[in-house]
């Protein structure tokens, strides 16, 4: 699977969208780091198969009873959206109020005029208020609440005192009975769906406004004898029985609702939590799981999470492999290689893995953008390449998958162009007898475009040379621009990758040192003893490559600064900050 990658340069004419992220294309890498924005892996095995960790998924913030930050977020939401929805309300019968003052005054009072204009102000405040960037505590965000249904409440408890006192001053009761039931079904309907509430809570707060009606019709009841009088009348007395009836069951559907909709909110935070890790957003999917930016919930370090889920496969040695895959890459130390911080697998099947959060660039996203790369930082990045490889193929595992997406060009540790080796997903040990099974004799792997001969025919054992093959299928890539088969059909680009050979990089681009020529065509033969035997003979070979422009962290750092600096990483841990609260 290609890593995530989110890019501080803006992308090419044919770089997929961010709605639609896939992780077989080379805009996107494993570890992800966006400079101007964030966007918030597991196949299925056997019960019997042995799992040396387990995590649980855990409930999350905002599950507990008590507000927690992650609803604290969600309740600011809520009320942003409430206070503008009730404000836009107000403000249309407040238009009309104005626009036709005789058939408004008619039936209402300059007081309440002037109240439905007070409440129309202070929720257009609160909606202000509510749109900006600071931060509010549990006691702001409940006086918010209070404010944004309190103020509401109290005008449609005059509203229902008028139309209570002249309903009494008619003499047709019958033919005047007031519904005042109405807005207090509105105002209860939306404080169950919007406020995020443990439902006894809720259930107090939307007996008070079922109650507020009510009571108002006592008030009114001792108050006027003309509308005692009005009130034994049999048809005003059923219209309001029903009326009454019509809030007790509102009253009670709102707390049920609201007990419904925070069991699915649980179950929503709790699906986003993997072990101490807190899923923030998909980033992309693939064939087998998907990747996620997250963030560990004590540490609160950003990094990204590759998860193979249940469903995915119903082989046991699918998830056998993600585990010698985390196990063999977890070995790993070199700095250019991608840091593996923790694995597991949960109580579903779910197996995951979480990795370093890196800024940067892949490779394919660096040609895709920009073009082909000068030949000095071909050779700076490939020499770090070269000696992460050489640590891999030192323990005996070859990566089987060295392509332009999994090669990434990162700002770290305060310096720049620090090449990491991602993704060994088709990693394979070669001294380990007991594994012979986890990949099937005969069967194709990798990439077809950076695919050795050997690995598109099927038909010889992979060693380290087929990953100096990909290498220089790569650096190919990275001198002209151009990928040495780019057939449309993947059986084509087999097909040369065993029997063409491939055109000569610099009748691409003739600016390419005559010695890195010959380095990239000797990684590109076809017979596994033709090529260098190891990654450390590559390496030695690049060293000597003449450049008429050296490159080195100097130039490295003025060519990020002018395309997008990974520098500003902290500008996303502040973005993640802010999400976590």
């Amino acid at each position: 699977m290609d890593p995530t990658i989110i890019n501080s340069a803006p992308p090419s004419a044919n770089s997929p969208s961010p709605d639609s992220p896939s992780l077989d294309s080379p805009s996107y890498a494993e570890t992800i780091e966006s400079p101007l924005s964030l966007l918030e892996l597991s196949d299925a095995t056997q019960p019997n198969l042995r799992v040396p960790v387990r995590r649980n998924i855990a409930l999350v913030e905002g599950s507990a009873p008590e507000l927690t930050q992650e609803t604290l977020d969600v309740l600011r939401d809520r009320l942003r959206i409430v206070s503008l929805l009730l404000c836009g309300g107000f403000a249309v019968f407040l238009a009309r109020a104005i626009l036709s003052p005789t058939q408004y005054f008619a039936s209402h009072s300059l007081t309440t005029l002037w109240c439905q204009a007070g409440v129309t102000a202070l929720l257009a405040l609160i909606a202000q208020r509510m749109c900006t960037r600071c931060d509010f505590v549990v006691k702001h965000l409940r006086l918010t609440e209070l404010l944004v249904f309190g103020a509401p409440a109290l005008f449609f408890l005059l509203l229902n005192y008028e139309q209570l006192i002249q309903c009494s001053e008619l003499t047709d009761g019958h033919s005047h009975i007031p519904n005042i039931t109405g807005v207090w079904l509105l105002l209860i309907f939306t404080y169950s769906v919007f406020i995020p509430n443990r439902w006894q809570r809720a259930a107090v707060v939307l007996c008070l406004m079922g109650l507020a009606p009510l009571l108002m019709l006592l008030i009114v009841y001792f108050s006027s004898p003309a509308f005692a009088e009005l009130s034994h009348m049999a048809p005003f007395r059923g219209v309001f029985v029903e009326q009454t009836l019509a809030i007790l069951l509102m009253v009670v559907v709102g707390t049920v609702g609201v007990k419904t909709i925070g069991n699915l909110r649980q179950e929503a935070f709790a699906a986003k939590q993997l072990g101490q890790y807190r899923l923030r957003q998909m980033l992309g999917s693939g064939g087998m799981g998907e990747v996620y930016l997250a963030e560990h919930h004590m540490m609160k370090r950003p990094c990204a999470i590759k998860i193979i889920r249940p469903e995915k496969t119903r082989d046991p040695k699918v998830l056998a492999r993600f585990e010698r895959e985390v196990q063999a890459t977890a070995k790993l130390s070199h700095w250019n290689s991608i840091d593996i911080y923790d694995y597991g697998r949960t109580d579903d099947g779910t197996f995951y893995y979480v990795m370093e959060f890196l800024p940067g660039h892949n490779i394919g996203e660096m040609v895709s953008n920009y073009g082909a790369i000068p030949s000095g930082r071909v050779v700076y990045l490939m020499k770090q390449v070269c000696d992460a490889l050489a640590e891999a193929h030192s323990q005996g595992l070859v990566h089987r998958d060295i392509k332009p997406a999994n090669i990434f060009c990162a700002y770290r540790g305060g310096q720049f162009d620090v090449a990491k080796l991602l993704d060994f997903g088709l990693a394979k040990p070669t001294k380990e007898a007991d594994d012979v099974e986890l990949t099937q004799e005969g069967s194709i792997t990798g990439s077809p475009l950076y695919m050795s001969p050997e690995q598109a025919t099927g038909t010889t054992e992979v060693d380290e040379r087929s990953d100096i093959y990909s290498l220089g299928a790569v650096m190919y890539l990275m001198v002209t621009g151009h990928p040495p088969f780019d057939y449309p059909q993947p059986i084509k680009v087999l097909i040369a990758h065993a029997s063409e050979a491939p055109v000569a990089p610099r009748e691409w681009n003739s600016s390419i040192p005559v010695e890195l020529e010959e380095i990239i065509l000797r990684c590109l033969e076809k017979q596994p003893e033709d090529r260098f035997q190891t990654v450390d003979a590559l390496r030695d070979q690049l060293d000597q490559v003449p450049l008429n422009e050296p490159w080195s962290s100097r130039e490295a750092s003025d060519w990020w600064n002018c395309n997008g600096c990974p520098k500003r990483k902290k500008l996303a841990a502040e973005l993640v900050e802010m999400a976590a609260g």
